[in-house]
């Protein structure tokens, strides 16, 4: 570990007073193998197998060359290069060395296609524990590399596509060369869905699609024309997208480049400004008769779709934990080497209780998200694995994404001013911890599709409330469950009611791992802070808002990096 203290010294008659009690930066040290609790969770859903992979990921993820990368990338953000110098239009993005650098990394670490390639059980939890490393690493990269990972299940609606793309897309190499797919090393695959009027409404897409009169994995059967008012990556290689047909919104796929090397038919009309994720390129765009291919059946384009972003949800709910637990070890590092008041701030019985809560929120938070990517492992085996991840991704997806934006703001309180200042990585967390929440849907629409779930699904909440009562026995817990059931099940005509019962899965579903799961005494601590008497809602209060919890200090210690 680094922990850099004093600037160089000066001239004696430049100095005005000693550098001192300033903790410096937590670097080059190891987010994997000094994090118990995701150890300890990728062990016990079946991915121990990875944990070599896993510790030679994290060590590079903590090492102050990619911190020192995602500086860069962030502060030199991607420009759009419209026209080259002689007036052709080739809508490009230019970077800066670093954002292709750390690209490099994340897809040699095979953050986007080791649940693809390796066929054992647990793989999916391996790759998600490495999405979970690379949030806390540069959150701005992990939007391609997601997007990628989950553009396989879209494109096996259509196989002999599925047959012709999937082997090049998981190469575990990156390109950044504006050339057609085929002669790239690697390849990035994004997803251009949102126009202005509709939003989340896909049903409402603009763009047409005109049949071509082609067939077949290469060639493109429709010319699209439309709009989308947000396209993140628009530098993809590949890119699939949504369209009118005669039949419906139906999907497609698109190359970035046409095979004789000319840019296809898409026009760049501007980069967002974003509040955050400044590393990253989303744009606005025009397609004018852009070349694609159909994926799966015409006018069930949603459908296709969907099988993306439910992976692309799990994956934001991984990212916010995996980003909760980054500006966790900031907080603890910073008070553990800071001292107020002739003692360590975590010291303090008001700090620890703090740092505690959090702890325990960051423990509880990837217990539930790794469990759910364990779904992904077990549900061709299993139908209540499949109707556990059907309604409690999108659950998760709303919890970790909801809580994201208060935990940063309390682990950036706990560095004072300094946290606040552009050039420290608590500022960078800050932005970009609500940015999940909006991504792949709003909040509203992710519980939405919890009621939708269970509407077509009712078997859903069974299958739900099956995998909390494997921790029957607790009585707080018992009664909170008792109390939810009758909600789920009357929530498809209780609507207004979404949030609440979701919030209240979220919360249970995390207590029951808890108690099969962590310590006894995290576990203990969490059932008497989340959930109070009467078994219903847990407490929403600021952190450290409660009694002073006992285990406090073994939480602090369990959570601590080395």
């Amino acid at each position: 570990m680094t922990i850099a203290t004093e600037s160089p010294a000066q001239g004696a008659g430049f100095q005005t007073h000693e550098v001192y009690n300033q903790p410096g930066d937590l670097a080059d040290y190891d987010p994997f193998g000094g994090d118990r609790v995701l150890t300890a969770a990728v062990a016990a859903f079946g991915a121990e197998w990875a944990s070599d992979r896993l510790a030679k990921a994290g060590k590079l993820i903590g090492s102050a060359e990619v911190q020192t990368l995602a500086r860069q990338a962030n502060r030199v953000t991607p420009e759009l290069v419209s026209h080259d110098r002689f007036g052709n239009r080739v809508d490009e993005i230019d970077f800066h060395p670093a954002w292709h650098r750390l690209m490099t990394l994340g897809l040699e670490t095979e953050t986007h296609s080791l649940a693809w390639t390796t066929r054992r059980p647990g793989a999916h939890v391996a790759r998600a524990a490495l999405s979970y490393l690379w949030n806390q690493g540069e959150n701005g990269i992990c939007c391609p590399i997601g997007m990628t990972f989950a553009s396989v299940a879209a494109l096996r609606h259509a196989p002999e596509i599925a047959a012709y793309w999937e082997p090049r897309i998981l190469r575990n190499a990156y390109d950044p060369r504006p050339l057609p797919a085929e002669s790239k090393e690697g390849l990035t695959v994004g997803m251009a869905m949102t126009e202005k009027q509709g939003g989340s409404d896909l049903r409402r897409t603009q763009t047409i699609a005109r049949p071509t009169g082609a067939a077949g994995a290469l060639e493109p059967t429709h010319l699209l024309t439309g709009h989308k008012w947000f396209f993140s990556v628009p530098q993809s290689d590949l890119f699939l997208t949504l369209a009118q047909t005669d039949k419906g919104v139906s999907c497609f796929l698109a190359r970035g480049w046409r095979r004789d090397g000319s840019r296809n038919q898409l026009q760049i009309q501007r980069l967002k400004d974003k509040c955050g994720n400044k590393s990253n390129a989303s744009s606005e765009v025009e397609f004018r008769d852009l070349e694609a291919v159909l994926i799966g059946e015409e006018g069930r384009g949603i459908r296709a779709i969907i099988e993306m972003a439910h992976l692309t949800r799990l994956d934001f709910a991984v990212g916010s934990a995996g980003l909760m637990r980054q500006a966790l070890s900031q907080a603890i590092h910073h008070t553990t080497n800071r001292t107020a008041f002739q003692r360590r701030l975590i010291d303090l019985p008001i700090m620890r209780n703090v740092i505690g809560d959090l702890a325990l929120e960051s423990a509880a938070m990837t217990w539930m998200t790794l469990r759910l990517a364990a779904t992904l492992d077990r549900e061709a085996d299993s139908e209540a694995e499949r109707l556990l991840g059907r309604i409690a991704t999108p659950m998760a997806k709303y919890w970790a994404c909801k809580r994201a934006p208060g935990f940063v703001a309390e682990a950036l309180e706990c560095h004072g001013g300094n946290g606040f200042i552009e050039n420290h990585l608590m500022a960078r967390l800050y932005r970009e911890a609500p940015l999940n929440g909006i991504w792949e849907g709003t909040g509203n629409v992710i519980c939405l599709d919890v009621v939708r779930a269970i509407q077509r699904q009712p078997e859903t909440v069974d299958a739900f409330l099956d995998e909390v009562r494997l921790a029957a026995g607790e009585p707080a817990l018992d009664r909170a469950v008792a109390a939810l059931e009758p909600l789920l099940r009357a929530l498809p005509a209780q609507e207004g009611m979404a949030r609440l019962a979701v919030e209240r899965m979220a919360t249970l579903l995390q207590a029951s791992l808890m108690v099969r799961h962590a310590p006894a005494a995290h576990a203990e601590a969490f059932l008497e802070r989340r959930l109070r008497d009467t078994g219903l809602a847990a407490s929403q209060g600021h952190y450290g808002a409660g009694p002073a919890m006992s285990p406090a200090s073994d939480l602090i210690e369990h959570a601590a990096v080395s």
